[in-house]
This record gives C-alpha cells, sequence and structure tokens, in this order.
C-alpha cells in the first residue's frame, strides 16, 4: 500500500505566520490576560486562519456546530486553560473540512479560544493529517480568477486534444484552433455554472467562516 504524502495544518500556520506582517509582540500587551501564560507558537491571529481555511477549503465555526468528537485529551487541555484564564469570557471554535460540521468524522480538526484583538489561541490539535494533495485538489475554488484560469487551461487541453478538421476555417489552423477553443470554452464554463449552482458551491473566501451549507 502506497502511503501518500500529508499536511498537517499546524505546522502551514506556522508557516503563514512567520511570513505575516502582524506585529504580535507590539498586539500581545494590549491583550488583559498574562502573556506568561500563553505559548507563542500557539498564539494565531485570525487572518492567518483565514489564509489556511481559504487555501485548504476548511471552515472556522463555533464549537456548538461541530459534530465529531472532542477527545478527552483536547477537553483536559482547555480546562487547563479555562484555570489559567478564569476572567476570560471563553469563546471556541474549531477549524476543520466542512464535512466535520455535518458528519461525523475524522479529518484534522483544531480548537481555538478566541483572544483579543483578533487572535485565537490553538488548544489542542487531532485527528489525521490533511491529504497532501488537498490543496491543490481545492486551489480551482479559492477565488474567481483561479476558477477562470483553471477553467481556461481545462478547455486549453481538451481543445489540443480535439481532432483537426472538425472547425475548418478556410485552411487557417490558428483560426481553426480559436474557435475550437472558444467552443469548448463556453460548454465547460456551463458545465462549471450548472455544477456550481446545482450543488450550492461558494469560493473558499466567502465560506471559511460561513456557518450555512450554502
Amino acid at each position: 500500500m502506497i502511503n501518500l504524502p500529508k499536511t498537517n495544518l499546524y505546522n502551514e500556520l506556522l508557516t503563514v505566520k512567520k511570513r505575516s506582517n502582524k506585529d504580535e509582540n507590539k498586539s500581545i500587551f494590549k491583550l488583559k490576560f498574562n502573556p506568561s501564560k500563553l505559548r507563542s507558537e500557539k498564539l494565531f491571529h485570525v487572518e492567518d486562519i483565514r489564509k489556511i481555511c481559504i487555501d485548504y477549503r476548511l471552515r472556522f465555526l463555533d464549537v456548538k456546530l461541530f459534530k465529531g468528537k472532542i477527545p478527552n485529551e483536547a477537553i483536559k487541555k482547555l480546562e487547563e486553560f479555562k484555570n489559567q484564564h478564569k476572567n476570560l469570557d471563553l469563546e471556541l471554535k474549531i477549524m476543520a473540512p466542512s464535512k466535520l460540521f455535518e458528519l461525523e468524522n475524522y479529518d484534522d480538526p483544531l480548537l481555538f479560544a478566541k483572544l483579543e484583538d483578533g487572535y485565537y489561541y490553538l488548544i489542542h490539535k487531532w485527528g489525521n493529517d490533511l491529504s497532501f494533495f488537498r490543496k491543490l485538489k481545492v486551489w480551482p475554488y479559492k477565488n474567481l480568477i483561479n476558477i477562470l484560469v483553471f477553467i481556461s487551461l481545462i478547455s486549453l487541453l481538451i481543445t489540443a486534444l480535439v481532432p483537426d478538421n472538425i472547425f475548418y476555417y478556410k485552411g487557417n489552423p490558428v483560426a481553426e484552433f480559436f474557435i475550437t477553443f472558444l467552443f469548448i470554452l463556453k460548454s465547460v464554463i456551463a458545465i462549471f455554472i450548472y455544477y456550481g449552482f446545482s450543488l450550492g458551491k461558494n469560493f473558499n473566501e466567502f465560506i471559511w467562516n460561513r456557518k450555512y451549507f450554502n
């Protein structure tokens, strides 16, 4: 059996955090609790979380909407966090694939506690790592530009596979290829529009913190 590579979301968050222009050291002193009780490697800004959710087509929603089972280890860490920050009005969120908010299924959930100034603290991560190819798989749904580029590439590939002389244009191969491409492009766009509307699909950047299915 072939072991396909996996993607660890926590490591991805750390990578995004390193590239972020957020001044964590400046912002942390605005928070109303002791920074010494927080581990900086578990502190993430909402913009970093948003980027990962968009890249991997994940949701970031209230814990009450989560249908999977939260392990005892996560509950234990949550109790420790509560004891360290007793005055904090705790608001919990989970980052996970959409199906985990509809079905009882495991696939790399992360439990966060909301702090202030757009920051969240990672309480616990459990389950399996995401497929290494998930980011590539959901790339077309990231935004409108990505889907248009993807549709154009698919149309070009199909056009290249179409036999010659289907759309004969006075012996001009360039015009013939272009006409064939436009015909296939319109067909592919129609398929994607039908697929999107019938299944209620939306772009990653619009659903990452949306609690509704469509």
